[in-house]
């Protein structure tokens, strides 16, 4: 078993306090968030006097790691700081992993890879991995794997009445239902333990197409076609980048409107060369990146930016991948359309689609697709919000997680009987609505 952790002290900050702004500070530039205290906690003793403090004083409680999403539950009331929770322990002859608070996926995978083991982490390694996890979380691994929240097994949990609790499926099925897929309208989870999968090396990377030699919508409409092919060990997602012409990319990138296929395939190398071989034939390759990697390389098939940055986003999961409809979408958003705009379609099913006790919603969805624009949120939504409609005949709804600020943040989250189990929890766990509701 191996461990690493580095809690420095407790800091409670108030506007105007040195060390205030910089407490803010996340991945996210782009949403300003003035909560009256914030709490940077170092340890679940100090998670639980934040939580009191605020019930005593009838605020409301966000929570922040890395700065990813938007704790806009913590405006005007408290945020709970919780980069420095950022131990990880794991026991590789049990195969599992148990993160604080505020650890990101880069360490976990780091930790892991030395066993051989793999945790399901997201495509890039500077998100939080239970924020994540909380959310669903989907992986580079998830079509073989499913939702990151199908493997978790024990959830340390501050509920609004200021107890620490351990949560476990047998222990209280009910809350660890609620937390896995709506975590943040339950309660601040201090740490949480889940499963790591035997996996040290994968084939994986991407092909990336010039958008001015090859037409976007031919290569998603042989995507489409391709992914009915492929076997559950495949993970991929089609994306659409629209870069700049400034002296800061790299020559190869500028001016460009890249369109790409990622892919994770656990099985042989040699296999997963013939199943993307019919990706090869859709035109002149700009970039091609596909090749046999250990797992601690996995983010180098997305490639995320890895610096903070102001950006607006929101998603829809689909039933159908209509592709004339995605074509409208892509036509919105393409290369000329400001502010710059990506577009994510990601495969969905396999292990995806499978039930797990958990409130992780539409299951049956076939594929996501995510837009996120690099502006503020008005500028943003009068691009995405026209897109995203054209897909509204085959929209089931939306991913937790891919809510970047967007709108009305719980609309189409929850079909109906999920989000009624959830609310009649939340008005038992929390009463007072302290973290939010659903």
């Amino acid at each position: 078993m191996s461990t690493v952790e580095s809690n420095p002290g407790k800091r409670v900050l108030r506007p105007g306090d040195a060390g205030y702004e910089e407490e803010l500070a996340g991945f996210q530039t782009g949403f300003t968030r003035r909560p009256a205290v914030v709490h940077a906690v170092t340890c679940a003793d100090d998670v639980v006097a934040a939580v009191r403090q605020a019930a005593a004083a009838g605020l409301r409680v966000g929570v922040q790691a890395t700065g990813h999403g938007v704790p806009g539950g913590a405006e005007g009331g408290v945020l709970i700081s919780t980069r420095r929770m950022d131990a990880v322990t794991v026991d590789a002859g049990a195969r599992t992993v148990r993160v604080e608070a505020g650890v990101r996926w880069g360490d976990v995978v780091a930790a892991a890879a030395p066993s051989g083991l793999a945790p399901l982490n997201g495509s890039s390694p500077g998100v939080g991995a239970v924020g994540y996890t909380l959310g669903g979380g989907l992986g580079v691994l998830a079509r073989e794997f499913g939702y990151a929240a199908d493997h978790v097994r024990s959830l340390d949990v501050v509920t609004a009445d200021g107890r620490l609790r351990r949560v476990t499926r047998a222990s209280d099925p009910d809350l660890y239902w609620a937390l896995l897929g709506a975590g943040h309208a339950f309660g601040v989870v201090t740490a949480l333990e889940t499963a790591l999968v035997p996996v040290a090396r994968l084939y994986g990377g991407s092909l990336a197409f010039d958008g001015r030699r090859v037409d976007p919508v031919a290569v998603l409409r042989a995507y489409e076609r391709w992914t009915r092919t492929v076997p559950d060990r495949l993970t991929s997602s089609f994306a659409v980048v629209p870069y700049p012409d400034v002296p800061a990319l790299p020559p190869v990138l500028r001016g460009r409107r890249v369109v790409s296929v990622r892919v994770a395939y656990t099985g042989p190398a040699a296999e997963g060369e013939r199943l993307v071989a019919p990706l090869r034939e859709l035109g002149p390759v700009l970039a091609d990146s596909l090749r046999e990697l250990p797992y601690a390389e996995s983010h180098t098939i997305h490639g995320d930016p890895d610096f903070p940055h102001t950006y607006y986003g929101d998603n829809a999961v689909l039933s159908e991948l209509d592709v004339d409809a995605a074509a409208g979408l892509l036509s919105l958003t393409g290369a000329g359309a400001s502010p710059m705009t990506v577009v994510q379609i990601n495969q969905l099913g396999g292990a995806l689609a499978r039930s797990a006790p958990n409130s992780v919603p539409h299951r049956e969805g076939r594929f996501l697709v995510r837009v996120l624009a690099t502006a503020g949120r008005d500028r943003a939504r009068a691009r995405l919000d026209p897109a995203l409609a054209l897909l509204e005949p085959w929209t089931i709804g939306r991913a937790v997680n891919f809510v970047f600020g967007a709108g009305d943040r719980r609309r189409g989250l929850y079909g109906p009987g999920t989000r009624e189990r959830l609310a009649g929890l939340a008005s038992r766990h929390d009463p007072a609505s302290l973290f939010g509701g659903v």
